[in-house]
């Protein structure tokens, strides 16, 4: 299946920025799942690509001048694979993704949710933790934030893709389970315009399984791979620091079409 990705995203700030970095994860790469036909991130400004230590494509932009409206812009073409069952070991060892972060720490009440429904390490198990996990925690726009860790999304029992596949990924790794963060798209048809999302990745039978809590899908087979890492931190679309420039507002478009 061949899908077209555009995804802009405008920034707007109230007062004159005199310099600024970007660090821009937006680019996918080529897998057993997906094949890159074209993409390119349009960003003003000098840029260096290189890649992470997840092996996710890093483009650095530096906009050594003032502005007060910036736009980043990616697009492409990509086809993927339906039959996709499960992504096979990379080359980081799986126990990378055991490591805590602050955005996936795991607390007691989460553990035991957890517990309830995960009594041995199967993917079946699993399934039924992320249905659990919808029911408890429905998806709620605009009730969280980026900086909302999942012991906060999990205590407030609601919010986004993010927030859903923290809370998982959370157990999981109390659960002595490698488990990995991803950001990509989603396509769904006769939908044009589609926020970016979010979902995990667990490591049973020496393969990668995903777990899309939000969707209740648990093969990627409507799903484009951008980024992976522990939490979204890790792969966050764009990050930066600023020389001044007030107030920022930020809306993106996100559109994935078959082609």
């Amino acid at each position: 299946m061949k899908l077209m990705i555009n995804h802009q995203t405008h920034y707007h700030y109230s007062d004159p920025v005199h310099s600024s970095i970007q660090y821009i994860r937006m680019s996918p790469s080529n897998s057993v799942h997906q094949k890159v036909h074209y993409w390119d991130v349009s960003v003003p400004g000098q840029r260096q690509i290189k890649k992470d230590a997840f092996a996710n494509i890093w483009i650095t932009s530096a906009q050594r001048f003032s502005y007060q409206h910036m736009s980043i812009m990616a697009q492409g073409t990509i086809e993927i694979e339906p039959d996709t069952q499960a992504m096979p070991m990379d080359h980081m060892h799986p126990t990378i993704f055991l490591q805590p972060t602050l955005a996936t720490q795991c607390s007691k009440e989460m553990l035991e949710f957890a517990h309830r429904y995960v009594k041995h390490p199967s993917r079946q198990c699993l399934i039924h933790l992320a249905g659990a996990i919808l029911d408890y925690m429905p998806y709620l726009p605009a009730t969280t934030s980026v900086n909302t860790s999942a012991a906060q999304a999990f205590a407030h029992r609601q919010g986004v893709c993010q927030d859903h596949s923290h809370v998982f990924i959370a157990m999981c790794k109390a659960l002595g389970l490698p488990a990995r963060y991803v950001s990509g798209y989603l396509y769904v048809p006769n939908s044009s315009h589609l926020a970016s999302h979010a979902w995990a990745e667990v490591f049973l039978n020496q393969a990668w399984y995903s777990f899309d809590i939000s969707n209740q899908i648990f093969t990627p087979a409507s799903h484009i791979y951008v980024a992976v890492g522990r939490d979204y931190w890790d792969v966050a679309p764009v990050r930066g620091v600023r020389q001044q420039g007030g107030i920022e507002n930020m809306h993106s478009i996100v559109q994935v079409l078959a082609c």
